[in-house]
């Protein structure tokens, strides 16, 4: 496979003075072939002559200033070389990312060390294509001539042209009949054949059995449809390998996180049976491993693990809440089953990470890291691994002898004495630092396990301050309750005695304060003092007065109502009618000279049986007159009856 690596280096395809120098590097099968700096014309001419298979770019962005750009830049490659954007499709990812996958380091400065990476990581299958047309062109066949305003010849020059058209627009029909191709086509009739013949083919245009041409009287232009939008497509559909964790019950959630420990996945439900786990599962990534929080697994967690014939992980004892909430302490979850499986995961990364991170460090560069770290936990050795690849690599073609006539060792078999000879020595270092890894290993697991210990009791030890604290809020908070009532209990008492003293006096009558001749005003009253028989209260003001409230007061049996008016001021005549029709004495305060403290207050003991003695005056007044009236009108009526008596016995 042949690809082409680019990266800029000066001006930029935006601007209008400065047009882009790009650094090209030519991989064949592997291996540099070119390396060198190119114009943008320049790199043009080579995809047309060379036509490679990819052309690898940073970001499309280099190519192309706008969309519509990119479509005429994709129309003049070749047919069959895709453009690849190596950094991703829609989301995309830094090119240092992209080659660390590949356990590739370069100099980011410099643009020839990136196009080198850059077409190394499209050879191996990264990156994605962009897709910028539909599966179906056009081929147009017309004049590539003009045919001019005529002589003595013009006839036969038009003719001659016409026909060239037609000519070679049949010659194209008869290809795509003979490739199988299903079209459409429209011809334009002219003087002595066809001015244009359109040919709408529903194939890419790799498959297209023409080339478009350019000649004398004619010129073949073939064209690609175009999508309403640009899309990527990955070069290969390789799926993630992943660490799932998972909590099984009613209540099903896993946790996905890449082999660096990067989080994919987190989802719960309560409606999730097995197959729909398996199904979810098996579309975010490849399972390597699958891990419980518990020491035993879970049968339903063992069967999905079986499913994907991953390898199983399960803490040395039960996970603690404190430890579960320790491992996630960073992460976003939604709920306690989603941390439990986040913490699994993360708990069975932590256990391969020392693994995992020698892996890197001795991985050549060029091999997919996260293909050889899969291999490696599922029990290869890292040797094999890479001598397969090698050997992959380096194999011949069938039907090539292994030796050659002279009995010399073929290429192939020197390259392995090479490789097993590498990989001796690589394995002798590697147990070398196994025994280290496994002292070190040995001396931090007693310190874990020390830490651990200390770590839990103060864990537990918090966690009896913090019930503590707890509790003590609760009676701080009953506390404040209680004195809040006490006070209000005691004002309540003082103005209660403050009434009984008042009543022991001779000269003075007591009064409870009525805020208004309301039912919340008597409710009020009745908590604060009461509302007994014989009480003597005192109103403010009249307003919002109505017949129940006056019932209510007569009913309770008070002694008088003393109305807080002005001297001048009258009190509301129909209050007066309601007050005498219940038989409650309504006294104006500014006769008996009131005195308001709060909620109590006094009033003159003379001046008040004074003004009840008026009262009563003046209701036998009313009495009196009332009955007078009565009589009167008795009299009247007895007197018109006579009257009429007289007329009839006239």
């Amino acid at each position: 496979m042949k690809v082409f690596g680019i990266d800029i280096i000066t001006g930029s395809i935006r601007s209008r003075t400065r047009r882009p120098m790009y650094a090209l590097i030519i991989l064949d099968q592997g291996k540099t072939k070119c390396e060198t700096e190119v114009s943008h014309y320049r790199l043009i001419r080579m995809l047309m002559d060379e036509e490679p298979d990819v052309l690898a770019v940073d970001s499309i962005q280099e190519i192309a200033e706008n969309q519509h750009e990119l479509y005429t830049f994709m129309q003049m490659l070749p047919p069959m070389t895709k453009l690849v954007q190596v950094t991703g499709g829609e989301k995309r990812e830094t090119l240092g990312k992209i080659a660390a996958k590949y356990n590739i380091r370069f100099n980011r400065f410099d643009p020839s060390a990136e196009a080198r990476v850059i077409a190394k990581v499209a050879s191996l299958g990264g990156g994605a294509e962009v897709i910028a047309f539909e599966n179906s062109c056009e081929v147009i066949v017309s004049r590539h001539r003009s045919i001019g305003k005529g002589g003595w010849s013009q006839n036969r020059y038009i003719r001659k042209i016409h026909g060239a058209v037609l000519q070679r627009a049949r010659d194209i029909d008869c290809d795509l009949i003979s490739a199988g191709l299903r079209y459409d086509k429209k011809e334009s009739k002219a003087f002595g054949g066809a001015s244009r013949v359109t040919f709408h083919v529903y194939a890419p245009r790799t498959v297209l059995p023409i080339h478009a041409y350019r000649g004398a009287d004619v010129q073949v232009r073939i064209s690609s449809k175009r999508l309403d939008r640009i899309y990527f497509r990955p070069l290969t559909e390789r799926q993630k390998y992943l660490i799932i964790g998972i909590d099984p019950g009613t209540t099903i959630a896993y946790a996905a996180i890449d082999l660096d420990g990067n989080l994919v996945y987190t989802n719960s439900s309560r409606q999730a049976s097995m197959g729909n786990s398996i199904e979810a599962l098996s579309r975010l990534g490849k399972p390597l491993i699958l891990a419980s929080d518990v020491q035993q697994m879970p049968y339903s967690v063992e069967k999905i693990r079986r499913a994907f014939n991953a390898i199983g992980y399960t803490p040395r004892q039960d996970r603690s809440v404190e430890e579960k909430q320790e491992l996630t302490g960073g992460y976003t979850y939604r709920n306690v089953h989603e941390r439990d499986a986040l913490a699994a995961a993360l708990d069975a990364y932590r256990h391969y990470h020392n693994k995992l991170q020698n892996i890197t460090k001795r991985v050549p560069p060029g091999y997919e890291l996260d293909e050889v770290r899969a291999g490696v936990i599922r029990g290869l050795s890292l040797e094999k691994i890479l001598g397969e690849r090698d050997i992959t690599a380096v194999e011949q073609p069938s039907g090539i002898p292994i030796t050659t006539s002279e009995g010399k060792k073929d290429e192939r078999i020197t390259n392995l004495e090479v490789q097993v000879k590498r990989l001796k020595k690589f394995t002798e270092e590697l147990q070398v630092d196994q025994k280290e890894k496994d002292r070190e290993i040995f001396h931090l697991q007693q310190r874990i396990y020390r830490e651990r210990s200390t770590r839990g009791q103060e864990l537990k030890r918090d966690l009896e301050v913090a019930k503590r604290d707890v509790i003590i809020q609760n009676l701080k908070r009953q506390l404040r309750h209680v004195e809040q009532r006490n006070r209000s209990l005691n004002k309540r008492l003082n103005r209660i005695r403050q009434h009984a003293i008042s009543e022991g006096q001779p000269d003075i009558i007591p009064l409870k304060v009525l805020s208004a001749l309301t039912k919340e005003g008597i409710r009020n009253l009745s908590i604060d003092l009461g509302l007994q028989p014989g009480d003597n209260v005192y109103v403010p003001k009249t307003d919002g007065w109505g017949r129940t409230i006056i019932k209510e007061l007569a009913d309770s049996g008070i002694q008088a109502i003393i109305v807080g008016i002005s001297p001048q001021s009258v009190i509301d005549p129909f209050l007066m009618k309601m007050a005498k029709e219940y038989h409650v004495p309504l006294i104006n305060s500014s006769f008996i000279d009131v005195v308001i403290r709060g909620k109590t207050g006094v009033a003159s003991r003379h001046k008040f049986d004074q003004a009840m003695k008026k009262w009563e005056m003046g209701i036998k007044e009313e009495e009196k007159q009332r009955k007078t009236k009565m009589l009167e009108h008795i009299f009247k009526e007895y007197q018109w009856e006579r009257e009429k008596e007289a007329h009839r016995g006239g």
